[in-house]
Order: structure tokens, then C-alpha cells, then sequence
């Protein structure tokens, strides 16, 4: 007779997982979301009317996580969670860790009859886990958003060059028409250049903290005009082009090795899938083999032989555009 246990763990986890989201949520409202159609900065700037106090608070949120302390849990996830933008400090994060950790404490207590270490070292595992997959999922999802925003608000600000705008007000343009996480970025930068800052200054930050190649060619572009000349509305078409043209190739790679990935993911865990359903359906089956002496050493070799199925695998989808 199969176990509960398994379902009872994993029932636990995503409902552990379900729990980031909803606490964000809760916390910061729906303007937090990368789904939300106005974006952060004009949804504060609504309810505070201060564009100085949302200005440092959308600064302080993007900061926060790469100013701070190397604490040894947080760091796994400090690059991602700045990349993600994540709202909630560094200590909140850690408490948010430390809550849903104490809640699976709670549910596996009450639905198994796990020793107490068991349960506590398990319990550390889906707080901590969860908020990690959690924080990554918000970071790929983010820079997926911009990478695919970035074109259009190049072309946005292409078209107010030429009716005659100043590089300022088209980059007050893309933060007021277009959504986040791309919008709140651009406000950043028109409002720390309406508080004196060189917008090329802003720019280089912006392609520091998020990180991305297109964003490091915008920035390199509108600071080359700003120092040597010539027409920014022609430089930054053909920039809007070139990153369009990068976007529409990487997804074209990644549909072409989508097949290679998912078969070495299925090779790489099918094996252990089969495993844990074994002993899940006949507890003794290994159990005259794991008397052996050659028992361990075709445990460690077949290890062996799915780390290098997985990382040949990766190495083999992995294409850089």
C-alpha cells in the first residue's frame, strides 16, 4: 500500500508556495504585480502625491538587496531578489522565510508522524525553498518582461525625438504610457534627472541593476550622442532594430532546443523518478542488493553518469545570442 507521507510533503510545500505570493500581495497590493496595468511608480505617485518620498522608496526597494550584509542563507538569493526587484527588505525576507518554515512545521506535525528532527530540518528546507523558487520565478519573469518591453519603449521614444521632444521628456513618455517592470525603471530615471542627476548617470545605473545586455547598449548609445553628437532618433531606431531583431532569435533558439532540454530534464529525472515510485510501491525490493559490496559504488557511479547527463545537456541548449 502506497504512503501518504509523499503527498502530505508535497501538499505542504506548494501550499508553503502559495503563501510568498499571497503574503506579497497582501503587503503591497496589486500594483506590486507584474500583470498590474499601471505601474508602481503613477500608482504611489496617486495615493502620495510626492514624487520626492516615491522617487527615494523606488530606489531604496532596487537598492536594497545588493547593499546588503553578506548574511550566509540570504545571500543564495540576494542577486536574484535584486534582479527581481523584490519589495520586501532583506530582514523581512528572512522573516518571511523563517514564518512559512514555523507554518510547515505546523502542517507536518499535524499530518505525519515524523521524528521532531525530521520535521524541523525539513521545515527549514520548504521555507527556505520556497521563497528561493519563488524569488527566481519573479526574476526571470521580470527580465523576461523587460526584455520584451524594451523595443517598443525604444520606438516610443524614437517617435517623440522626431515631433521635436527633448531625450528627458521621452523618457518622461515611456515612464507615464508604459507598464511595469519597464515603466517604474524609466521613472526612476526621469525623476532623479527632474532632481538634477545627468540622465546618462541614471541610464548606467539602470543597466547595472537590472543587468541585461540591450539595456547596457542603450545606455553606451545615448551616452556616446550626449558626448560626441548626431541624432539620437536615428541612433536609437536602429537600436530599437537591433534588439528587436536579438529577442526575435533568442526566441527562436529556445523554441528549436526546447525538445533537447525537456528530454535531458526527463533523462536527468526519470531515474529517480522510478526510484522513489519503487520503493513507494515494494519497500524491500532493493533490499538483497543494498547487502552487496559493489552496492554503493553503482550508486556513486550511476550519480556520476546523471550529473554529467544533465550538465552536457544544459551545455548542449545553452546558445548565446
Amino acid at each position: 500500500m502506497l504512503s501518504p507521507e509523499p503527498i502530505i510533503y508535497g501538499a505542504i510545500f506548494f501550499a508553503v508556495l502559495l503563501m510568498v505570493e499571497g503574503i506579497y500581495l497582501v503587503v503591497f497590493g496589486k500594483s506590486i504585480s507584474l500583470s498590474s496595468r499601471v505601474n508602481r511608480r503613477l500608482d504611489l505617485l496617486e495615493k502620495n502625491q510626492d514624487r520626492e518620498k516615491v522617487l527615494e522608496t523606488l530606489r531604496r526597494e532596487r537598492a536594497q538587496h545588493r547593499n546588503s550584509l553578506r548574511i550566509p542563507i540570504y545571500s543564495m538569493i540576494q542577486d536574484r531578489a535584486a534582479k527581481a526587484n523584490i519589495a520586501f527588505s532583506p530582514k523581512a525576507l528572512i522573516m518571511v522565510m523563517v514564518g512559512l518554515a514555523f507554518a510547515a512545521f505546523l502542517g507536518l506535525t499535524l499530518g505525519t508522524d515524523t521524528s521532531l528532527p525530521i520535521r524541523a530540518g525539513v521545515s527549514v528546507i520548504m521555507g527556505f525553498g520556497a521563497v528561493f523558487m519563488w524569488v527566481n520565478k519573479k526574476a526571470k519573469a521580470r527580465l523576461s518582461l523587460i526584455e520584451e518591453q524594451l523595443p517598443d519603449a525604444v520606438e516610443l521614444m524614437v517617435r517623440s525625438l522626431r515631433v521635436g521632444h527633448p531625450f528627458s521628456s521621452a523618457v518622461n513618455i515611456v515612464a507615464q504610457e508604459v507598464a511595469d517592470p519597464l515603466g517604474s525603471e524609466f521613472g526612476i530615471i526621469a525623476d532623479e534627472f527632474a532632481y538634477g542627476m545627468e540622465i546618462t548617470e541614471s541610464l548606467n545605473k539602470m543597466a547595472e541593476t537590472i543587468d541585461m545586455q540591450d539595456m547596457r547598449f542603450l545606455a553606451v548609445a545615448v551616452s556616446i550622442q550626449q558626448k560626441s553628437g548626431g541624432n539620437l532618433a536615428e541612433i536609437l531606431d536602429g537600436l530599437a532594430k537591433v534588439i528587436r531583431a536579438r529577442f526575435k532569435l533568442f526566441r527562436r533558439v529556445k523554441a528549436i532546443t526546447a525538445e533537447a532540454k525537456w528530454s535531458g530534464m526527463f533523462l536527468s529525472v526519470f531515474p529517480l523518478a522510478a526510484l522513489v515510485g519503487i520503493n513507494l510501491a515494494q519497500p524491500n525490493y532493493y533490499d538483497k542488493v543494498m547487502e552487496t559490496e559493489y552496492f554503493i559504488p553503482a550508486c556513486l557511479v550511476v550519480a556520476a553518469f546523471l550529473g554529467a547527463n544533465y550538465f552536457f545537456m544544459k551545455m548542449m541548449v545553452n546558445i548565446k545570442v
